[in-house]
C-alpha cells in the first residue's frame, strides 16, 4: 500500500498593516491583533518605533533601496507569521503593490489606515474624487507640471521637508505663481500643523518631512495656456525648426490613439513633441524617442522635463540601427504604436518598425518629400490603412490686407498591424535626408 502524499501547508498570509502618524492609538483592533501575533514585523525604522513592547515579534527595517530587498526578506521569513507596516493605505502609493506583485493578492491580508490624502481632503473640505494626486516621493518634481490647469486642485505627496519650496519654484516658473499653497504636516497626529502662502512669494522654512502640499492652481495673466489634449502651442517647445507643428501634431496624435498604459516609439524625435504629448494624455502612457542628433536628443529631454513627463526615454543614434537598443524587449516593452517623423527612406527603417510593433498596434508615418510619399503610397496599396494629405494655411498680412500662407502639405499613412502580420514589401527608393513634419 503506497504512502499518502505529504500534506502541503501553505504559509500564513502576510498581514499588511497601514499605520498613520498617530501610531498605535490610531489602529483598529484587528490591526493591533495582527501586529501582536506577528513573529516578524517588517517596516521603516520610523514606523517600527511607533509599536509598543507588546508587539514582541522580531523587527526588521527595510534597507535602501527597498524594492530589490522585498523578495529576499519575504523568502527569509516566509514560514513565520509576517506583518508588514505601511504608511496609511498600503495600496495607495504604498508597499502593498510590491507585495501583491511578489506574492499574489491571495497571499495578503491588507488592513488599511486612512491615507494622508484622505486626511488632507477632510481638513480642506475638498471632495476626494475631484482632487488630483501627484506623488513626488522618489520622483522628479517636474512631473507636477502636466497637472497645472487654472482652477485645478492638486495634492502633492512630498518627498521631504524641502519639497514645498521646490514646488513653489516650479509653479512660479510655469506661470502659476499666484497659486495658493498649504502644507499640511503630521496629518492625523497630535503634532498636526499647517502653513500656507502663495507660490511666487513662498518664504516658509522647511518644516516636518511628513507633509502633503495642497495647491489651488491659479495662472498668471501671461502664462502660456497648455490644454489637456494634444496640440500644444508650438512656443511650448524649445526647437531648432525640427518640430511637428501644432495642427499636424494634433491630427497625428489622433491617428496614434494613445490609451492608458501603452508604449510609443517616436522615431526621428526632432523636438520630442509627439512622444511628449502622447505621455501627457495619461500618467501611465510611456514613450521612447529616437533621435540621431545629440543636441536634439538633449533638447527632447529638456522639453519632456519642462512639460511634465520626465519619464520619457531618449535614445540617441540613427534609425534603424539605434533600434537595436530596444531589441528583444520584454512583453511590457513591445510598442503599441510607432510614429515615424523622419528618415522614412532609410533602408530597413519601415520594416524594423513594423516588425517590432505589437499585433493590433498602430503605425503612423508623416512626410513632406515626394520620395517618402511614393514609399507610403506603395505601402498603402499593399497594406491598406489610411493615406491622408494634411494641409494647413495661416492668415498673414498682405500689404494692407490679409491673405493665406500655405504650409507644406503633409502626407500621412496610418495603418493597424493585423494579428497575423506579414512583412512589409521591400522598398525601392534610395535613402535621402530625413524630414520632420
Amino acid at each position: 500500500m503506497s504512502a499518502a502524499p505529504p500534506v502541503v501547508v501553505p504559509p500564513p498570509p502576510v498581514s499588511v498593516v497601514g499605520i498613520g502618524a498617530d501610531g498605535w492609538s490610531g489602529l483598529s483592533g484587528g490591526a493591533r491583533e495582527a501586529l501582536r501575533e506577528a513573529e516578524v514585523v517588517i517596516g521603516g525604522a520610523r514606523q517600527l518605533d511607533l509599536l509598543p513592547p507588546e508587539c514582541a515579534g522580531v523587527r526588521v527595517a527595510w534597507p535602501s533601496p527597498l524594492r530589490p530587498a522585498v523578495p529576499r526578506l519575504l523568502a527569509e521569513h516566509r514560514e513565520r507569521r509576517i506583518a508588514v507596516l505601511a504608511s496609511g493605505d498600503p495600496m495607495f502609493y504604498g508597499i502593498g503593490r510590491a507585495l501583491a506583485e511578489e506574492l499574489g493578492p491571495e497571499s495578503l491580508r491588507v488592513l488599511p489606515h486612512p491615507s494622508s490624502v484622505s486626511y488632507a481632503c477632510a481638513r480642506l473640505g475638498w471632495p476626494l474624487e475631484d482632487t488630483e494626486v501627484v506623488t513626488l516621493v522618489g520622483r522628479p518634481a517636474s512631473r507636477l507640471a502636466v497637472s497645472l490647469h487654472e482652477g485645478s486642485r492638486l495634492l502633492a505627496l512630498s518627498a521631504d521637508a524641502t519639497t514645498p519650496a521646490t514646488v513653489a519654484a516650479l509653479l512660479t516658473t510655469h506661470g502659476f505663481g499666484p497659486s495658493r499653497m498649504r502644507v499640511l504636516e503630521q496629518l492625523g497626529s497630535e503634532a498636526e500643523a499647517y502653513v500656507e502662502g502663495v507660490a511666487e512669494s513662498w518664504a516658509h522654512a522647511p518644516g516636518d518631512r511628513l507633509n502633503v502640499i495642497a495647491i489651488d492652481c491659479r495662472a498668471s495673466a501671461d502664462a502660456l495656456r497648455l490644454g489637456a489634449v494634444p496640440g500644444l502651442p508650438d512656443e511650448a517647445y524649445e526647437h531648432d525648426g525640427q518640430l511637428t507643428k501644432r495642427h499636424i501634431r494634433a491630427a497625428t496624435l489622433g491617428a496614434l490613439a494613445p490609451a492608458p498604459g501603452e508604449l510609443l516609439w517616436d522615431v526621428g524625435g526632432g523636438s520630442g513633441s509627439i512622444a511628449i504629448e502622447w505621455m501627457r494624455t495619461h500618467p501611465t502612457c510611456r514613450a521612447v524617442s529616437v533621435e540621431r542628433d545629440p543636441a536634439r536628443a538633449d533638447r527632447i529631454a529638456r522639453n519632456a522635463d519642462r512639460l511634465g513627463v520626465p519619464g520619457l526615454r531618449v535614445v540617441t543614434g540613427p534609425a534603424p540601427s539605434s533600434l537595436s537598443e530596444l531589441s528583444e524587449p520584454s512583453e511590457l516593452d513591445v510598442p503599441d504604436a510607432v510614429f515615424i517623423g523622419g528618415g522614412l527612406t532609410a533602408p530597413g527603417l519601415l520594416d524594423a518598425c513594423w516588425e517590432a510593433l505589437r499585433p493590433g498596434g498602430r503605425l503612423v508615418a508623416n512626410t513632406v518629400t515626394l520620395e517618402s510619399e511614393a514609399l507610403l503610397a506603395e505601402r498603402y496599396r499593399a497594406y491598406g490603412g489610411e493615406l491622408t494629405r494634411l494641409a494647413v494655411a495661416h492668415a498673414v498680412p498682405v500689404g494692407g490686407f490679409t491673405g493665406w500662407r500655405q504650409a507644406m502639405p503633409v502626407t500621412q499613412w496610418s495603418v493597424r498591424k493585423p494579428s497575423a502580420a506579414a512583412s512589409l514589401p521591400a522598398s525601392a527608393p534610395a535613402p535621402v535626408p530625413g524630414d520632420r513634419t
